[in-house]
C-alpha cells in the first residue's frame, strides 16, 4: 500500500471508476434517455437537478478562494463564469431555468428550492461540505467525474429529443458548451492531481474522492427513482405532479 502507483496507473484507476460508478449506469438516466419517463417525471429531473446546478459556483467559489497562484485562479474562474454567466452571455444557471421553463415548471417555484427531494439537498450540500472542508488536493479530485460527462451528454440529449416532443434544441441549450467545459476543467483537474498527489496515501485520497463524487450523482438519482419511479413514495414537501408550480399540464407520457 505505502509504493506509490505511476501516472499512468492512477489515472487508469480513476477512469475504471468512471466506467462502474457514474451516474450514466443509473436505471433513471437509462429510462430519462431512452423516453420511458412521463413528462412529470422528466419534470422532477429538471427541478431536483437545478439545486445542484445553483450550487456548483458555490463549491467552485470555496475551491477558488484556496488556491494559491494567480494563474490557478483565472484557470478555476472560468468555471464559476461558465455557471453564473456574465454581463454578455447566459452561464449555466440561466440556461437551466431554460430548460426546467421548457419542460413546464414555474422558474420562481423553481429557483426558490420549495419541492426539491431530501436525499437531492442532502447529496448537494455534503458535496459543497467535502468540498469545503477536506484538502484542496481532494476537493479539485471531487471534480473528475468531468472526465466522463462529454460522451453521456450526447447519448441523453440524443435519446430526449427523439422520444420527448416537449423538448427541443433550444430547452437542452445548456448541454451545448458542456462537453467543450467538461473537457478543458476535467484536463486541468486530472493534471493537477496527477502532479499533486505525491505518496500513495494522496493517491488513495483522490480515488476515494472521485468515488465519493459518483456517491453524490448517484444518490440523486436514487432519490429521484425511489419518489417518482417505484415504489413512488414522495416525502413531505416534495414536488408533487399536478401542483404549483406547473404550468399545468396532463400527465403524458412520452411516445
Amino acid at each position: 500500500m505505502s509504493e506509490m502507483m505511476s501516472r499512468e496507473a492512477l489515472e487508469a484507476a480513476l477512469r475504471a471508476i468512471g466506467e462502474e460508478r457514474y451516474h450514466s449506469r443509473h436505471p433513471f438516466q437509462i429510462l430519462l434517455q431512452e423516453g420511458r419517463l412521463t413528462r412529470e417525471q422528466v419534470q422532477a429531473w429538471a427541478l431536483n437537478r437545478y439545486y445542484y446546478q445553483s450550487m456548483i459556483p458555490v463549491k467552485d467559489s470555496f475551491i477558488l478562494a484556496r488556491l494559491g497562484t494567480v494563474e490557478l485562479r483565472r484557470e478555476w474562474r472560468e468555471r464559476i463564469i461558465d455557471h453564473d454567466g456574465s454581463e454578455s452571455e447566459r452561464g449555466g444557471i440561466e440556461k437551466w431555468i431554460a430548460l426546467t421553463d421548457g419542460v413546464g415548471l414555474d422558474r420562481d417555484y423553481v429557483m426558490s428550492g420549495r419541492g426539491i427531494l431530501p436525499g437531492t439537498r442532502f447529496a448537494v450540500d455534503a458535496y459543497v461540505h467535502f468540498v469545503r472542508e477536506r484538502s484542496l488536493l481532494e476537493a479539485i479530485a471531487s471534480s473528475l467525474t468531468e472526465l466522463f460527462s462529454p460522451s453521456v451528454i450526447g447519448v441523453r440529449n440524443k435519446g430526449m429529443l427523439a422520444h420527448y416532443d416537449f423538448i427541443s434544441k433550444e430547452t437542452l441549450a445548456y448541454f451545448d458548451k458542456r462537453p467543450v467545459q467538461a473537457k478543458r476543467d476535467s484536463d486541468f483537474a486530472l493534471t493537477y492531481c496527477l502532479d499533486h498527489a505525491r505518496n500513495r496515501q494522496e493517491q488513495e485520497a483522490v480515488i476515494d474522492a472521485l468515488k465519493f463524487k459518483c456517491q453524490v450523482l448517484w444518490t440523486q438519482l436514487d432519490a429521484l427513482y425511489h419518489a417518482y419511479v417505484e415504489p413512488g413514495h414522495l416525502p413531505f414537501d416534495a414536488w408533487r405532479p399536478g401542483e404549483a408550480g406547473t404550468a399545468g399540464e396532463s400527465e403524458s407520457r412520452a411516445a
